[in-house]
């Protein structure tokens, strides 16, 4: 009796260490006993990432204070460059892509509640999306406003048609629907990819105008760096450049004395510039 006395208590303070044992566990073993063991904490740890998105997108379209914004833009301004700001438009972008692309999966294989779940976060993504570059760009064009427009307002109707399919079971419905979700998609593609385009370009063009009228090494090569950045992003990138007269802004640079110690660094961007087709074509005319 005093034997199995002692095996208990040792079972006790066994499972009342259970919490100190684990924490000292690497975290991928943490979240395999997480998976096996307590599917409530996992939920609440999904739950959060779920519902990041939705919390920026309220945060940000909401003012902190009501003081003139002058001074709230130039604090915001001054915390990231223009190569942050595109890196993190980039990122936001390709998750929106990567979330378009799922949702068709999952509308072939008529998984409604899926759909839905995740139209609404595509919903928030590209909300959050608009509002940062909005944030950071001061000048963007009469074009890029209408296509905001024209995202937000399908991306509300693509939300409003898939939350109707989840109320429904008769199956007539939800194939009528279905054609009509599938239209919403493809255009909701169309208006994100010419949107992104537009974007893209009008920061090539920003940075470009930059390194051709300004006459401080600081500035140049901070557009420069820039510049080279959007370089590395893929060919689609570089294209632009090209096409926005990026070869010959660069080679200005590399005639002028007093941007000798930026010649390094600029024929490094030209390289990346010509490693497509329309780089090259530029560089043969130049």
């Amino acid at each position: 009796c005093s034997l199995w006395r002692s095996a208990h208590k040792n079972r006790i303070n066994m499972a009342f260490k259970g919490e100190d044992h684990l924490d000292s566990l690497p975290l991928p073993v943490q979240r395999m006993h997480l998976i096996q063991v307590d599917s409530v904490q996992r939920w609440m740890e999904d739950l959060k990432l779920m519902t990041d998105c939705e919390c920026m997108c309220i945060l940000q379209s909401k003012p902190i204070s009501i003081e003139k914004d002058e001074q709230n833009e130039l604090i915001l301004s001054s915390q990231y460059t223009t190569c942050d700001n595109l890196q993190l438009l980039l990122k936001r972008a390709w998750i929106i892509s990567t979330e378009l692309t799922r949702i068709a999966q999952k509308l072939e294989k008529n998984r409604w509640q899926r759909v839905h779940s995740m139209t609404v976060r595509v919903n928030c993504h590209v909300r959050s999306m608009i509002n940062e570059y909005n944030t950071f760009t001061r000048n963007s064009s009469e074009e890029m406003h209408q296509f905001e427009k024209l995202l937000i307002d399908k991306c509300s109707e693509f939300t409003a048609f898939t939350e109707r399919c989840i109320q429904t079971e008769d199956e007539q419905i939800l194939k009528s629907m279905k054609s009509c979700i599938n239209e919403a998609l493809t255009t909701i593609a169309q208006y994100f990819g010419q949107l992104i385009e537009l974007v893209l370009t009008h920061e090539a063009q920003n940075l470009l105008r930059q390194i051709e009228l300004s006459d401080s090494v600081y500035v140049t090569e901070s557009a420069i760096s820039s510049l080279f950045s959007l370089t590395q992003e893929g060919a689609h990138l570089c294209r632009i450049i090209a096409k926005e007269g990026g070869v010959v802004v660069l080679f200005k640079i590399c005639r002028q004395d007093c941007f000798r110690c930026l010649y390094p660094q600029t024929l490094r961007t030209l390289a990346s510039i010509c490693c497509v087709e329309e780089g090259m074509h530029q560089l043969e005319k130049v």
